[in-house]
């Protein structure tokens, strides 16, 4: 005869009370129970952590109609002596929701997962601010009498068990008539009218549809030089982004290499089968000769998303901005930290736009025409083409007098005294992640307008905003490759979207879920493309 379980009634959270500051997981009833925890921990999309708690719960003490009828119950069901009961009683007195909330962590969901002849096993989820108040939570439950934590996972990593992304069929193979078309022999006639139509690869293959996105992985996130190995959640990531908001197929290709010559002679040897090239997370100065280079040798787009999806994004964000304070691009002082492929990306899109007093900055300070330490041939390019007045010094000393200040760099790099050395109504876009040259909690009243690269703050600056879009609008009309014409008209179509009664301090640029950005950029690259030659089809 197999073991009773408890009734669902016993089982119900409604029947108990939490007896912890944070809203319950370890369950409490007038009688008690006694609990053990199993627990993982799990990371949110905006970074913050929470955990996922399996409680192993003592069913010794379930409430009946009469005392006599739970302990009764009690030892019936968890086969636990009535004896016991008073151990159970205070085993179950709130520990864990207390401990959870002392360390300040915060109860979300809770689930029955097991009825065992001793225990019940839950599962109680967790919010903590990041990995490391995740782990102190966790110590703090392992330090309880009676609690064991049996599993610790994380829901990022859960995430990405398997990979984020797959290969599935367009047409079902269920008959021996479908496999002779879709293969052999069918599919030799296919194969013969690309063979005598190359161009007809766009509309009988992957390739109209299909993006490589390319990393070396020697500039992933802020985390530097991680490998190929240590690339690929980046990638994939990417990848699933291009399918879920703009219908691209996209796939990543980490190479095991560093070498310019051998990723030019790979990628060139790959992409036949793709319609457009996605750089991502090459160190500079590589990142410029790769992209030159490939796109010189290719008849398709090769786009560089760490330099022109951010200059297209802040470009969008700055047109925005200084129409809420009411300035004009070409009057007004911008001063970049940040002097790597995005920095100088952004600094020619912008100065393409019309900014005329641009100060490119790095660690050794500022860029000038004559500096020679800590520099290389694209540094060289911004020292001869911006700073006209050859200010010297830091960052914080070419703020002075700035009116915008855009951060592509790292945290620190500017302090508060230097944000209040700047002109009247400053903007400051500090995009360094995870952690912003400096935060918005610091500048308070002494910015106009705030953005940032994270989603914790409002004005995100996300380049998702753009590759998506920009992607789809090439491959629609078969771009041969990417010019300044489209991303300028990426960015406006971009700032556009924000309508004119909408704007405000805290709302120059739209989130990526905006179900308008993919299409309006879309749209707009397209029609560049077409009006600039470098499109095989027209726009509809």
């Amino acid at each position: 005869m197999g073991e009773p379980r408890l009734p669902r009634k016993c089982l119900s959270p409604a029947r108990f009370s939490s007896s912890g500051p944070v809203c319950s997981g370890w369950w409490r009833s007038a009688d008690g129970f006694a609990v053990r925890i199993d627990k993982t921990r799990h990371l949110s999309a905006d970074g913050s952590r929470s955990a996922l708690v399996s409680c192993l719960q003592s069913a010794a003490a379930v409430r009946a109609r009469s005392r006599r009828q739970t302990l009764a119950a009690a030892a019936r069901w968890s086969r636990i002596p009535p004896t016991r009961r008073a151990v159970a009683r205070r085993a179950s007195d709130g520990k864990v929701t207390s401990a959870i909330g002392r360390a300040g962590g915060d109860i979300g969901a809770i689930d029955l997962v097991e009825v065992r002849k001793k225990t019940l096993i839950r599962d109680l989820t967790f919010k903590a601010s990041d990995e490391r108040h995740g782990q102190q939570v966790v110590e703090r439950l392992k330090a309880i009498d009676g609690i064991k934590v049996a599993q610790v996972s994380d829901r990022t990593f859960l995430m990405h068990l398997g990979g984020k992304i797959e290969i599935k069929g367009k047409i079902p193979v269920k008959t021996r008539d479908d496999l002779s078309m879709a293969y052999t022999p069918g599919v030799a006639r296919v194969c013969m009218a690309i063979h005598h139509d190359p161009a007809k690869a766009y509309t009988l293959t992957t390739k109209g549809n299909t993006v490589a996105v390319v990393s070396d992985g020697t500039a992933v996130l802020g985390l530097g030089d991680i490998g190929p190995n240590g690339a690929a959640p980046v990638m994939e990531g990417k990848a699933l982004i291009f399918k879920e908001f703009a219908g691209v197929d996209a796939w990543p290709i980490c190479l095991a290499t560093k070498d310019v010559d051998e990723i030019v002679t790979i990628v060139k040897a790959l992409s036949p089968v793709f319609g457009g090239i996605n750089l991502e997370d090459i160190s500079a100065p590589r990142c410029f000769e790769i992209e030159e280079r490939l796109q010189k040798a290719l008849d398709i787009p090769v786009f560089h998303d760490d330099q022109h999806g951010t200059a297209v994004v802040v470009l969008a964000a700055l047109i925005n901005a200084l129409k809420v304070v009411k300035k004009r691009l070409g009057d007004v002082r911008i001063v970049i930290t940040g002097a790597g492929a995005s920095g100088i990306a952004t600094a020619k899109l912008l100065m393409k736009e019309g900014a005329r007093h641009i100060i490119g900055c790095d660690r050794a300070g500022a860029i000038y025409a004559g500096r020679t330490e800590n520099m290389n041939p694209m540094k060289e390019w911004f020292a001869k083409h911006t700073n006209p007045r050859r200010v010297r010094g830091t960052a914080g000393d070419a703020l002075a007098d700035a009116d915008v200040f855009i951060g592509l760099s790292g945290p620190g790099v500017v302090s508060l005294k230097d944000i209040k050395t700047m002109n009247r109504d400053p903007i400051v876009f500090a995009m360094a992640n995870p952690v912003p040259e400096i935060q918005p909690e610091e500048v308070g009243a002494y910015v106009r307008v705030m953005a940032t690269g994270r989603s914790d703050y409002p004005n995100q600056i996300n380049n998702s905003c753009c590759f998506p879009g920009f992607f789809r609008g090439m491959l629609d009309v078969r771009a041969k490759r990417v010019n300044d014409q489209m991303k300028l008209a990426a960015a406006h179509a971009l700032a556009s979207i924000v309508a004119k009664g909408e704007l405000s301090d805290e709302y120059i640029t739209p989130s990526m879920f905006d179900a308008r950005v993919v299409p309006t950029v879309a749209a707009a690259v397209a029609e560049a493309a077409v009006k600039s030659g470098v499109a095989r089809k027209q726009h509809r």
